[in-house]
């Protein structure tokens, strides 16, 4: 655990890199050169966008600089808003793709109830219903696994003696004043976010004990511990260790696999068959300990999103020989 002045630290840094994250909607695709990694792409105009969290406008911006090194026209539309905003614009035809996670598209575009508890069971069932019924083609998913989690200071859970949700609940019971919550607004309505936790758990928190804020100031407040000593937070976020925060285990297995992929709408997939070709290479390089030390580098060290995505880009080799991060 890290110690107090050094969790502040980082505290701030990850205030800052919110800043960062915001500014950095378009133009990164910039740092890498057209057809660099190979034509298959060449005369193609993609549309790509993501959500507004950390995680996502990396992976959005990874597909852009991606696609652009194999030849396509790319307008990089990251950060365009929450998930709602996205899965909109890509049926409508204002975006090409964007990635989007088994659990999400199963349960809020699909409006399944129950979760499949295997997850490329989750992934294949979600990806056929969602293009019979849709025509949206998943590509993927990633061995990544950005589920949803409760976490809380390590100290604080030691001196309340929660390891699980099950712990949570109790504890809402037996000492309801000692149970603050701090979630994003849109977990405080998904069937797979605090009202299905709730029900499954039998978890009661009051209303005035639970705090509305966005993505990054989530993990701050439930770092200090004034707000709120319990926060929502995705478990491939690399500010869970940076903070020193502890993920409390969701013993019911109530949280469904969220394992990520493209999204494409089934038309442009049929114009541009190689966007498989493209990303699946990369995709299969996406996993827990890739996209946590990705998202590190943005939310606990202040890095621009677009620079960490075509870094690691190159690193790996997926931009050519001439590749420039």
């Amino acid at each position: 655990m890290l110690p107090r002045p050094l969790r502040t630290t980082f505290a701030l840094l990850a205030a800052a890199a919110l800043t960062v994250a915001g500014a950095s909607a378009c133009g990164t695709a910039d740092a890498v050169e057209s057809g660099s990694a190979g034509n298959e792409l060449a005369g193609s105009k993609l549309v790509v966008g993501s959500k507004d969290f950390t995680e996502n406008i990396v992976l959005g911006k990874i597909a852009a600089q991606l696609l652009k090194a194999h030849g396509a026209d790319v307008v990089d539309k990251t950060n365009l808003g929450g998930t709602a905003p996205n899965r909109k614009a890509l049926e409508a035809g204002e975006i090409d793709l964007y990635w989007e996670y088994s659990g999400t598209g199963w349960i809020e575009h699909l409006k399944k109830t129950e979760p499949i508890r295997d997850s490329a069971g989750q992934f294949k069932a979600t990806a056929d219903e969602d293009l019979s019924k849709n025509n949206i083609r998943w590509i993927g998913p990633t061995p990544l696994n950005n589920t949803y989690a409760l976490a809380i200071r390590s100290e604080k859970a030691q001196e309340l003696g929660v390891k699980t949700l099950s712990d949570v609940a109790k504890l809402a019971e037996t000492k309801p004043e000692a149970v603050t919550l701090c979630i994003e607004t849109e977990f405080s309505t998904r069937d797979d976010g605090l009202p299905g936790l709730s029900k499954a758990y039998g978890m009661k928190i009051p209303k005035k004990q639970v705090s509305l804020l966005d993505t990054g100031v989530v993990y701050t407040e439930t770092d200090k511990g004034q707000v709120c000593d319990f926060g929502e937070v995705f478990t491939t976020d690399g500010r869970i260790a940076a903070l020193g925060l502890t993920v409390l285990e969701d013993d019911k297995k109530f949280f469904p696999n969220y394992n990520a992929a493209v999204t494409v709408r089934q038309d442009t997939y049929d114009k541009h068959p190689a966007l498989e070709k493209v990303l699946q290479p990369v995709i299969a390089k996406l996993d827990d300990a890739t996209m946590q030390r990705l998202n590190a580098r943005v939310d606990v060290e202040g890095e621009e999103p677009g620079k960490v995505s075509a870094d690691w880009l190159s690193e790996q080799g997926f931009l050519g020989s001439t590749g420039d991060a």
